[in-house]
């Protein structure tokens, strides 16, 4: 049996576990639900077991450790799951698999899955969002992730408050209002509506207040970044409408100032299919690390 490539993708909510060729093709995937470090780490263990693997990449929800010259690479730091506070995914995997094991953020891995096989895989440079339950972002340029001694948290940037948007107190337990996640999250939209944004129609004010804030964001990734391609994941931002109403004010706010691309084909969703992207991703972060 040929040698398989391994993907983690450790969220908060669930973990999902993959196995692919080296062309990336998803061979078997694993579900389960994120419990305490151990037991869901043991669940991983026992899936990637059962297969030959040549190498891992895993994509982890953070803020977690991804510097490679640091003593605690590996290590999930101040995050909300206080049981996972302190705990070394990468350690925990190596110590059971003996196998080369490249480790970033959830939203990294997504980045690189579009920028290898998806929306971005023609350009040299994208900036990839997720607008789910939370927020954050990863950029690449020239197939570096950019970052230093740490990675970025795009998502908590501040941003100007909607004129309707005044009297929200924000869902950010560290920014409250202030930040993109506390105004921009999928939970904000449950907080001002009583509804998850799937069931909150087309015709609700909310959308545009969301828009709005989506909108700086994308206008602030373009003047920091300047990259090819902004693409937008998430359950969140999975609504025509509301990526219509993002173009429209990201028109706006630039006001003819910097250069473009077409916003149709410069501000996306992912161009693979079934929330895949951070598994193709994975896969191909960890062949790269194979080859080193």
């Amino acid at each position: 049996m040929s040698k398989l490539l391994g993907s983690i993708e450790a969220g908060g909510t669930k973990f999902v576990c993959a196995v692919g060729n080296m062309n990336f093709e998803v061979q078997d995937t694993a579900v389960f639900p994120t419990g305490n470090p151990e037991e869901t780490m043991a669940k991983a263990i026992e899936f990637f077991s059962n297969y030959e693997i040549a190498a891992i990449g895993i994509g982890s929800f953070g803020p977690v450790d991804v510097n490679p010259n640091s003593e605690k690479y590996g290590e999930i730091l101040a995050t909300p799951k206080l049981e996972w506070r302190g705990f070394n995914i990468l350690k925990a995997l190596k110590k059971q698999l003996d196998v080369p094991v490249f480790l970033t953020t959830d939203v990294n891995s997504s980045a690189f899955g579009e920028y290898t096989k998806g929306a971005a895989q023609e350009d040299n440079s994208c900036v990839y969002y997720t607008v789910g339950t939370g927020i954050g972002g990863g950029a690449i340029q020239n197939g570096e992730f950019i970052g230093g001694f740490t990675h970025t948290e795009m998502g908590h940037a501040y941003v100007k408050r909607h004129p309707l948007d005044a009297d929200f107190k924000g869902v950010c337990p560290s920014h409250g209002a202030d930040c993109l996640e506390g105004l921009a999250s999928g939970p904000s939209l449950q907080a001002r509506t009583g509804l998850r944004g799937e069931k909150v129609g087309e015709e609700h004010d909310v959308w545009a207040i969301e828009a709005y804030y989506i909108a700086q964001l994308a206008f602030n990734t373009r003047l920091n970044f300047a990259p090819e391609r902004i693409i937008f994941g998430g359950g969140v931002m999975q609504q025509d409408h509301l990526m219509e109403k993002v173009r429209a004010i990201f028109k706006e706010l630039n006001n003819g100032y910097v250069d473009v691309p077409n916003l149709d084909t410069y501000i996306i969703n992912p161009a693979i299919p079934g929330n895949g992207s951070a598994t193709i991703g994975n896969f191909a972060l960890a062949l790269r690390e194979l080859k080193k």
